[in-house]
């Protein structure tokens, strides 16, 4: 009987960068001789000018590329301590160690750094817009002959970074209503003095011009403080503002802000947020005003929600609504509300920071038959739209997506198989001759070598079919592991995903790969099956038949 090898554990084991080991077949704690010896073997057979058939000098020169790139970065103790940490991604970020690095712990906090570093880079490369506009409507207006539109507004902001420490923000809001208007445009400048505070100053023009100064610091951990000062150009009227901002938890924020001037007053606020729940309340006492808000969201999955909100005050008002997402960057959503303006439906729609909101009020009478029908004639609507329009047409799109995703990944398997196959053509005279020369000693051959999903692939463990078909699931790896045997001996090391071998791929991703080996030494047979990043060492009397 064959055995099952119990070398090794699986996945969870394996280091968290090991590619370059893969494509030299060393261990991750290797001596710089193991990967000389290594590279110098591959090397020998993997090199363009030894190849004069096009197709084979192609498939040499990739595979030649990919050998040298893993041994200048093994080879190089400072390169090869980053790639062991942070991969490919450390290399690539241009740091270089120098003497006074040569901890672990000194060479994390500089990789962390430099990470955040460019992670800044890329957001001050990026200067996000946004646009909100809102048609206010009447139905009731329009039955009486005064016109469907009762008001229309628009505000605009762009941001943009003019160094790594200053950022302007420019906005304007413009509102018609009836036969008025009114706007202003606002500039803003934020100076960043340090990581944990900044500075910004402010000019409104318009309506009401103001200019204003306000500050943030980080306090510690979990509190931010806010303070301000704002000045109207018309009548000099002075506001002074400040917020203090607390994580009350992991998910929640608590703020106080205190405003003392013409439009002194006193709020206080409290934010929730969950993976399937948010929920947020204010209480604010003005100079003649007092109002107090709260709104709950439960999200049902990635693609739908629904929300109530609620306010008691100055404005009255409950309002009830859900949404759905209709692509990856844009959901609507539909609200009821019902206060003192009346009953009136809202319908939103958001793609990335633009809106586009439309109220429509239905009737200025708080009429029991108008607000129940409101209510229910949307909502029996939208059941039955998403049950026979909607949801199928999601699915079929889900459908549409998953098969061209599934046509995707087909080809890139077909690709790497195409590329397996010549780099195993690269090592066929070579493998050849040590298999004849390991034939004639008796010592060990590799008979049969499948990588891939035993589990799921066609036919059982004991009779696999291997052929070009994608669908296969598995690869025929023989050759490759007969050119890897050195001294009637073949090891391929824990912790290195075995896809990344030279003459090897990854012939079903996503799904868990195992490689079964049969084999035979000095006239014995022997058999193996062992997981993707389980230790492999043979000849071992464990396995035989």
């Amino acid at each position: 009987m064959g055995s099952r090898s119990s070398e090794g554990n699986s996945q969870e084991e394996a280091g968290p960068h090991t590619e370059l080991y893969a494509r030299l077949n060393v261990s991750p704690s290797a001596s710089a001789e193991e990967i000389r010896k290594a590279f110098l073997n591959l090397s020998g057979v993997a090199h363009p000018d030894k190849h004069l058939d096009p197709e084979l000098k192609d498939a040499a020169t990739e595979n030649f590329r990919q050998i040298v790139e893993a041994y200048d970065v093994l080879n190089n103790e400072e390169k090869r301590q980053i790639y062991d940490i942070y991969g490919m991604e450390g290399l690539k970020s241009g740091l270089e160690l120098g003497p006074h690095l040569n901890k672990v712990e000194e060479l994390k906090e500089q990789l962390e750094k430099l990470k955040r570093h460019k992670e800044q880079e890329k957001v001050l490369a990026h200067g996000p817009a946004s646009m909100t506009l809102v048609a206010k409507l009447s139905l009731p207006s329009y039955l009486d002959g005064h016109g469907i539109i009762r008001r229309m507004q628009m505000y605009s902001e762009v941001q943009s970074h003019m160094s790594k420490r200053n950022m302007i923000s420019v906005s304007g809001n413009f509102l018609v209503s009836g036969n008025r208007g009114d706007g202003y445009a606002n500039v803003l400048l934020r100076h960043q003095v340090s990581p944990f505070a900044h500075v910004d100053f402010m000019a409104t023009a318009g309506l009401r011009s103001l200019i204003g100064l306000q500050a943030s610091c980080q306090l510690s951990n979990h509190s931010k403080a806010t303070s301000g000062l704002t000045v109207s150009l018309g009548d000099g009227s002075v506001n002074l503002s400040n917020t203090w901002t607390r994580q009350l938890s992991e998910t929640s924020f608590g703020d106080i802000q205190l405003v003392l001037g013409t439009e002194s007053a006193i709020t206080a606020g409290w934010k929730k947020k969950e993976e399937k729940t948010s929920a947020a309340g204010e209480v604010k006492f003005g100079t003649g005003y007092f109002g107090a808000s709260a709104h709950y969201t439960h999200r049902f999955s990635e693609n739908s929600h629904c929300r109530i909100a609620g306010n008691i005050g100055s404005a009255l008002y409950l309002e009830i609504g859900g949404g759905r997402r209709i692509s990856d960057s844009s959901f609507v959503r539909l609200v009821y509300n019902i206060g003192i303006e009346g009953i009136l439906w809202r319908f939103e729609l958001h793609r990335g920071s633009q809106k586009l909101l439309i109220p429509v009020l239905l009737s200025r009478d708080l009429d029991p038959i108008v607000a129940t029908g409101a209510f229910m004639v949307p909502s029996s609507l939208y059941f039955l739209l998403k049950k026979f329009v909607l949801k199928p047409y999601y699915l079929r799109r889900q459908k549409q997506k998953a098969l061209e995703k599934k046509e995707v990944s087909l080809n890139q398997i077909r690709k790497a198989r195409d590329a397996a196959k010549k780099a195993q053509k690269l090592l066929q005279n070579v493998s050849n001759r040590k298999k004849n020369k390991e034939v004639e000693k008796d010592g060990l051959v590799i008979t049969k070598a499948i990588y891939g999903n035993l589990r799921t692939a066609r036919g059982t463990e004991e009779h696999l079919e291997v052929d070009d078909d994608v669908a296969s699931l598995i690869l025929d790896v023989t050759l490759p592991l007969n050119f890897l045997v050195t001294n009637s001996r073949l090891e391929l090391h824990k912790g290195i995903k075995k896809s990344g071998i030279m003459g090897f791929c990854d012939p079903c991703p996503g799904e868990p790969s195992q490689l079964l080996v049969e084999y035979t030494f000095k006239g014995k047979n022997y058999k193996v099956v062992v997981d993707d990043y389980d230790l492999l060492r043979i000849p071992n009397e464990t396995h035989r038949i």
